[in-house]
């Protein structure tokens, strides 16, 4: 049985799709020449080999800007110090993924909210549906928490009920 998309649900997931990736690789710096967004598996590639620690820092610092510590939500702090202490460190595929997870949520809620106030607000407060949980704290902890705030900003773009 193949399943019909509604109108709403197919401009969400091109939202997704558009802001998510080409927002995650220009929130982490990692875009070609020219400013030129990075395509989906380029971004996969970059993941897989590490992204710089500079990826790390541009996020953390444009989502918590006045939390030094956000960074270690992120990567525990000593495993971000041994990093640091050689010089080109990148982080690891599942610290890179986390953070690209937490960029590509970033761009959405920026998208959505239009300011880095607003979009902060939004993702540090915590939201009816999902039982009081911040989304910030979703999207930290696992890949369908992530999916689930998509979910929600992709509904407040477009007027759904969110």
């Amino acid at each position: 049985m193949v399943q019909r998309l509604s109108e709403a649900e197919r401009r969400e997931g091109a939202l997704i799709r558009r802001s998510g990736v080409e927002g995650a690789a220009s929130v982490l710096g990692l875009e070609k020449g020219r400013g030129r967004p990075k395509s989906t598996l380029e971004l996969i590639d970059d993941i897989e080999k590490g992204l710089p620690v500079a990826a790390l820092d541009r996020l953390t610092d444009l989502l918590a800007p006045d939390d030094a510590d956000f960074r270690f939500a992120v990567v525990p702090k000593g495993t971000l110090a041994r990093r640091r202490s050689h010089p080109g460190a990148r982080l690891s595929p599942n610290e890179s993924d986390r953070v690209a997870r937490l960029a590509k949520v970033w761009g959405l809620a920026k998208d959505v909210w239009q300011t880095n106030e607003d979009a902060r607000a939004f993702l540090f407060r915590p939201h009816p549906l999902l039982t009081g949980r911040r989304p910030i704290d979703l999207a930290l902890a696992t890949e369908i928490g992530a999916r689930l705030v998509e979910e929600i900003l992709g509904r407040l773009k477009y007027g759904s009920a969110a």
